[in-house]
């Protein structure tokens, strides 16, 4: 399969708090909100949703097309997502914008703050997706994550347009999108993404039930935190896939992108729902055992033995001859 993976590419600045954000929250105060955290570590690593998900995507032996924008200082980081298999031939470069910035604080509780800039993102609305099937002769599947506005406005449109079947995941955009908007990006797809916390925002922003929001997508995959995830179908049984174990927790920036592309890897694969989930949430694991998005290095044999351990032999059976040697 030929999947375009759309969205920010972001370089992340994450840092540490010991301490509870929840500790200096004073709730009958939030309008006068003015806070200040000492962080104690700071990591300057690669980020983004769609290159993120694409990392991922190739590590398990996928060759994913990346499309969105960067700024000219995206040389570097090109380099290390081509060496790594990402197809980055589709990806605009802005000629006056920096590449987008996401500046994350964690505390002890593993809660966040962050604050993102888009840079280049905004120019994401200039780019077209035909050329782009036209250069790997045709997409299978295009996943639109978050960002600039207007472009997954326009992807969704193209989609739509051009019979291309596409993976919803509007993530971080939906704190900032109204309903209409919403639903004008969800209508039609055959995947939709959300975290719990992201599936209650669509539902009370697009006033669209559970159900109907199934009427509206194919599939609806809810990721929980430890919890795991449901993945639901209109006329099926819910389908609960429990967090594979982790050997330790050290940020969870970019867990959710992690599932997100074992999880189209299963679906390249042709693989049960179930089974894909599963992958994405092994693949998971590995984000939430390093700092960074991309830190992380998959040993296809280590894969597939906690993979066995987490799910039980027939996953990793299904699994084992679609990973690289």
């Amino acid at each position: 399969m030929k999947i375009a993976v759309t969205g920010s590419i972001a370089t992340d600045h994450l840092m540490t708090f010991k301490g509870r954000f929840a500790d200096s929250l004073v709730v009958d105060q939030l309008d006068k909100i003015s806070l200040s955290f000492l962080a104690d570590e700071l990591q300057i690593r690669r980020g983004g949703v769609a290159a993120n998900i694409s990392f991922g995507m190739a590590n398990l032996g996928l060759r994913p097309i990346l499309v969105d924008a960067v700024g000219e200082d995206f040389a570097d980081y090109r380099s290390w997502l081509e060496r790594h298999g990402v197809d980055c031939d589709s990806v605009y470069v802005s000629q006056t914008r920096h590449t987008a910035r996401f500046v994350c604080t964690t505390d002890d509780d593993m809660a966040q703050i962050a604050t993102f800039y888009a840079g280049a993102m905004s120019e994401a609305r200039e780019i077209e997706l035909a050329p782009v099937a036209q250069r790997v002769g045709g997409l299978d599947m295009v996943l639109i994550g978050a960002s600039d506005p207007e472009g997954m406005r326009r992807h969704t449109m193209e989609c739509r347009q051009r019979g291309i079947p596409f993976i919803a995941d509007p993530s971080q955009q939906l704190a900032f999108a109204d309903g209409p908007f919403i639903r004008e990006l969800i209508s039609g797809a055959t995947y939709l993404f959300t975290n719990e916390y992201e599936a209650h925002m669509t539902e009370q922003k697009t006033g669209w039930s559970p159900e109907q929001i199934l009427d509206e997508v194919g599939t609806r995959v809810i990721t929980r935190g430890k919890e795991g995830a449901v993945i639901q179908r209109k006329g099926h049984d819910p389908i609960e896939v429990p967090v594979a174990a982790e050997v330790r927790r050290l940020d969870p920036t970019g867990v959710g992108d992690a599932f997100r592309a074992g999880f189209i890897a299963g679906l390249t694969w042709e693989l049960d729902l179930r089974t894909c989930a599963e992958v994405g949430s092994m693949l998971a694991t590995y984000v939430l055992e390093t700092v960074g998005t991309q830190e992380y290095v998959l040993r296809p044999d280590d894969f597939l033995q906690r993979l066995t351990a987490a799910y039980g032999e027939d996953t990793a059976a299904a699994v084992r001859p679609h990973l690289p040697a």
